[in-house]
């Protein structure tokens, strides 16, 4: 859990933004669209990768969802499932941690919040690690951090593109500087994949926050985000209160950050697979059959 949830805990779940207010009233038949309220049937949803069609707003979807959009059917190995985090501090807010992890384990089905492994994009390899907000907000503790470091140092080792999908809050709060650790830890292995003059990829989904933003989701070759999606360090009151000064309305979105060059490209969801199949062609990847012979 970040600090921004933690706040948000706090309040009961009472808090202003979108990330907390996430529509989930398509768990049925139909749904509506929390943008504009446009009623939906939940197969066509899904069928459009969870994009609204009348809006195109892009609604949150978990890691497994995220990983069918992305790779190949069948092709993705996963790596480290078992790791699991501890409680170094024996932390306690308003709950233990230790409560608060078994609660995110049993309602997700994961370890902790990222999913790392091997794939093939139209039998191209890539190395990818998918972050699932469900999970504590997608807060990077140290398994976090862990995980994905041994995926990019993997992905150096066998010379593979590195994609690193980014949804999260920060780093999270109940592993203190253990979790502070994780940004130097995750950009030294990144630089030494740059070394390597291999390709790497973050892909900035709502939210991209906190410590996440503050390493490894800003280190790409080329950064790609959703459209709306909200990306930044700080929130908006404490950057307005601190700097005096009223703030843009589109401020943190990633069409903002797209207009001042901190992102590359944004990219619809429904046209992910092909954008990062043509990326990843342009920097000399193969399918796999061909470079074999």
């Amino acid at each position: 859990m970040s600090l921004f949830d933690w706040f948000a805990d706090r309040r009961k779940g009472q808090f202003v933004g979108k990330v907390s207010q996430e529509s989930d009233e398509s768990d049925g038949l139909w749904g509506k669209c929390p943008e504009c309220s446009q009623v939906v049937y939940r197969k066509d949803l899904l069928a459009n990768a969870s994009v609204c069609s009348n809006c195109g707003h892009h609604q949150r979807i978990d890691s497994k969802e995220r990983i069918d959009l992305i790779v190949d059917p069948g092709s993705f190995k996963s790596f480290d499932r078992d790791l699991s985090p501890t409680d170094p501090l024996g932390f306690k807010d308003r709950r233990a941690y230790a409560d608060r992890l078994r609660e995110s384990q049993a309602s997700t089905g994961l370890k902790d919040g990222v999913v790392t492994g091997t794939c093939c994009v139209e039998e191209m390899p890539l190395a990818l690690a998918v972050m699932d907000f469900r999970f504590m907000g997608g807060s990077m503790g140290s398994v976090v951090g862990e995980k994905i470091t041994r995926l990019v140092e993997h992905a150096t080792t066998n010379q593979l593109p590195l994609l690193i999908v980014c949804a999260s809050g920060g780093a999270r709060m109940q592993e203190g500087m253990l979790s502070l650790m994780q940004m130097a830890k995750i950009s030294g292995a990144l630089e030494r994949h740059r070394e390597a003059e291999l390709l790497y990829i973050p892909l900035l989904t709502h939210p991209t926050t906190g410590g996440v933003t503050a390493s490894f989701a800003m280190l790409g070759d080329l950064i790609l985000a959703e459209p709306k999606a909200l990306i930044g360090f700080a929130g908006r009151r404490v950057i307005e209160q601190t700097l005096r000064e009223k703030l843009p309305d589109n401020f943190q979105t990633a069409e903002y950050l797209q207009d001042h060059g901190f992102v590359d490209k944004i990219v619809p969801r429904t046209q992910l697979r092909s954008t990062l199949a043509s990326l990843l062609r342009l920097h000399g990847s193969q399918p796999i059959k061909a470079a074999g012979g």
